[in-house]
């Protein structure tokens, strides 16, 4: 009876804090405050799992920090070049960084409310507007191009053969030639009446891009022109309402040389041949955080905020990390022996991909990590909330 009370705790929990995010991303808009509102039930019972006590058997180290401006409400990742860290903030600055130290070299205000980017490559520096302006700067910060796509930009790939491809807010993904901005194709499809918020990008593989959608679809679509290689249903909408029938893909797919995966919100995560399309497994996860594909092992967040390592071949779990719940921890990031994840009061956590384990802790400034690291120079970087930008490594005792 003790264990099934516990188990009923934990999922009233689950559910009390998913229906908080549901009517956050829903609604288009976020809290000011980094912690869960009074009215999404958050008392008792219902709170976040308070962190608990370990072993440390790594140590993170900071590198070195700056602060490139509040992200507010939007989710913006930095860009990596070989010498710089390119980064922008809520209100449109975008800032060049030396990628060694970490020192501001240049910054401009870009003229734009930023809801989509940073993206770089060919010389270029790419953010996008909510009014659906893409702006290309050279990397001394002069502008080179500005193109505009059919609504909010939500996402900038990286650049890729000359093309550069912007996800929009009306769920279309536009291919721009990255040499004058001008659009080369559109793919778009329909869409359910009710969709989850997301800033879910593409993943791009030797000339092709995935992407996952709304309804749950998966695409595969030729960078070049457009074209559709293939298309699959990770997940098909079940209930009797429109919010239960939710089954978005709200994350990037993640592919290597024989597979790709993707998973959706409120549905399954899934795997199929990156050639043919064809279905490879799934498993009944839910998820609108993201994944990790490394080598012999698929790493992803669930949407109740446990950490799980599958078996990239079968799907089979190899470990569960469920101290983490309602934290909002973002996708995990493997690199070397471990695994972060960080969470919404900003605290990066070190897992053991042995087994899931806590090995390292770190408090960062600046409020939630609202995205998952990123790998620089054998380390990481992790950008909060608040602005603040983190050059970090993780290291055994």
């Amino acid at each position: 009876m003790a264990l099934n009370k516990s188990l009923r705790q934990a999922q009233d929990r689950l559910w009390l804090g998913l229906l908080w995010w549901l009517l956050f991303a829903l609604g288009g808009c976020a809290s000011t405050d980094e912690s869960i509102p009074e009215w999404a039930g958050v008392k008792g019972d219902a709170e976040p799992y308070i962190l608990v006590e370990f072993t440390e058997t790594a140590k993170f180290a900071v590198r070195w920090h700056n602060n490139v401006g509040d992200l507010d409400t939007v989710l913006l990742q930095p860009s990596l070049t070989n010498d710089a860290i390119y980064s922008a903030s809520g209100k449109g600055s975008l800032i060049r960084l030396d990628r060694a130290t970490g020192k501001q070299v240049w910054g401009i205000q870009t003229g734009i409310i930023a809801s989509g980017g940073v993206s770089s490559g060919d010389g270029l520096v790419l953010i996008g507007g909510d009014k659906g302006e893409v702006l290309a700067y050279d990397e001394d910060g002069k502008l080179k191009w500005k193109s505009l796509v059919s609504s909010e930009v939500l996402s900038l790939s990286q650049v890729a053969d000359g093309m550069v491809l912007v996800r929009s807010g009306d769920g279309r993904i536009a291919g721009l030639n990255t040499a004058n901005g001008k659009r080369v194709w559109i793919y778009e499809r329909s869409t359910p009446a009710l969709v989850v918020r997301s800033h879910a990008g593409v993943t791009i593989q030797r000339g092709v891009a995935y992407a996952g959608f709304a309804g749950g679809k998966l695409a595969a679509i030729s960078i070049k022109d457009g074209e559709v290689r293939w298309e699959a249903l990770v997940s098909q909408p079940r209930g009797n309402t429109e919010l239960e029938r939710i089954s978005d893909i709200t994350s990037d797919p993640v592919v290597d040389d024989e597979q790709v995966c993707a998973i959706a919100f409120q549905g399954r995560v899934a795997c199929y041949d990156v050639v043919q399309g064809s279905p490879l497994w799934s498993r009944d996860i839910s998820s609108d955080k993201g994944m990790m594909l490394l080598r012999k092992y698929l790493y992803l967040s669930d949407v109740g905020g446990s950490v799980i390592a599958l078996d990239k071949t079968t799907g089979s779990t190899t470990w569960k990390n469920g101290e983490l719940l309602l934290r909002g921890v973002t996708a995990p990031y493997a690199l070397g022996d471990f695994v972060m994840v960080g969470d919404f009061e900003g605290f990066l956590h070190g897992l053991k991909r042995e087994d899931g384990n806590f090995a390292a802790r770190i408090k960062l400034d600046g409020g939630a990590i609202m995205a998952a690291p990123i790998e620089m120079d054998g380390g990481l970087l992790v950008q909060t909330r608040g602005g603040e930008l983190y050059s970090l490594t993780i290291k055994n005792k």
